[in-house]
């Protein structure tokens, strides 16, 4: 297949990690449509991504206002077009907010996911790239965590990332026409180098770097450090921040083995850098690059 002309759905593709994808997407020549329901992004970012590519790559790029838990919204996607592959962003992913709204998350990101896979399978598009989550591992007992841990979430948000992937692989050994890669993240940050396409949550950020940014331009008052005593050599939460253009380019790279490779079958794979970052260590870099300085609050 030629890939230049590869057809691909982007769900959930005007979000934060979406938009930095579709970009590299066109980029790399792929004609693009987004599905999204703009639950928590804004229409102005698919624009933002337009402008960034330029009008000659632009033209590659559809957006359709819908919601894939909605089966008339995807059939009539569908129907009209012919999409050789989908990238499946689309879900809710704060931790904190699945605990306390379980069923949000299960509507959403289950049966979403679900509905999606059957119109695909209607449809015969079977190669599928899935936003999956480091989640899936809950506290590994060692680290650098690989693909072969037990995997074992501790919250509704990480089950349901499990459960899909779970599904994606009975999906794949019912039918082994479907190709599927599981990319499972760490933690994203960062922004496409332009300066003009981010992260910026509504609301309150689940998210330190988003966190760390309104606390700079003054949406937010400070930023609450918590935890001051965990065994890292400063006492603050170490994570594995994987810049968003990288991961961007990590879905391209998966996308581009789907059509390479006949025997791919259902397999995960890490996004991540395998070093840790502390708190005070994201803070300290940020204030370097930026000149400001935040206030912050230990608790």
């Amino acid at each position: 297949m030629d890939l230049p002309s590869s057809s691909i759905l982007v769900t959930g593709g005007a979000g934060f990690i979406g938009t930095h994808t579709v970009i590299q997407l066109l980029n790399e020549g792929f004609k693009v449509t987004i599905i999204d329901n703009l639950d928590n992004s804004v229409h102005e970012a698919v624009d933002t991504v337009r402008d960034l590519v330029g009008p000659r790559l632009s033209i590659n790029l559809k957006f359709h206002l819908g919601d894939i838990r909605n089966k008339k919204d995807l059939e009539k996607l569908f129907s009209q077009n012919k999409f050789d592959a989908v990238v499946h962003f689309a879900g809710l992913k704060a931790v904190g907010e699945s605990m306390a709204h379980p069923f949000r998350y299960f509507d959403n990101n289950l049966i979403g996911s679900i509905t999606l896979y059957q119109v695909m399978a209607k449809y015969n598009c079977k190669k599928l790239v899935f936003s999956s989550s480091a989640t899936v591992y809950g506290q590994p007992k060692k680290i650098p965590c690989v693909e072969d841990f037990e995997l074992k979430t501790m919250n509704p948000y990480g089950r349901t990332k499990l459960y899909l992937e779970e599904i994606a692989r009975d999906i794949h050994t019912a039918d082994p026409e479907w190709k599927i890669i599981l990319l499972r993240y760490f933690n994203p940050v960062g922004a496409h180098e332009s300066g003009k396409l981010g992260e910026d949550p509504k609301g309150i950020p689940n998210n330190l770097m988003p966190y760390i940014q309104q606390v700079a331009v003054g949406r937010l008052p400070e930023l609450n450090v918590y935890g001051h005593d965990y065994p890292t050599n400063d006492g603050t939460a170490v994570r594995d921040y994987i810049h968003v253009m990288d991961l961007a380019d990590g879905h391209v790279a998966a996308l581009k083995k789907l059509f390479a490779k006949e025997d791919i079958g259902c397999f995960a794979c890490n996004l991540g850098t395998g070093r840790g970052t502390s708190v005070l260590e994201m803070v300290t870099a940020f204030e370097k690059a930026s000149g400001k300085v935040l206030q912050l609050l230990t608790m």
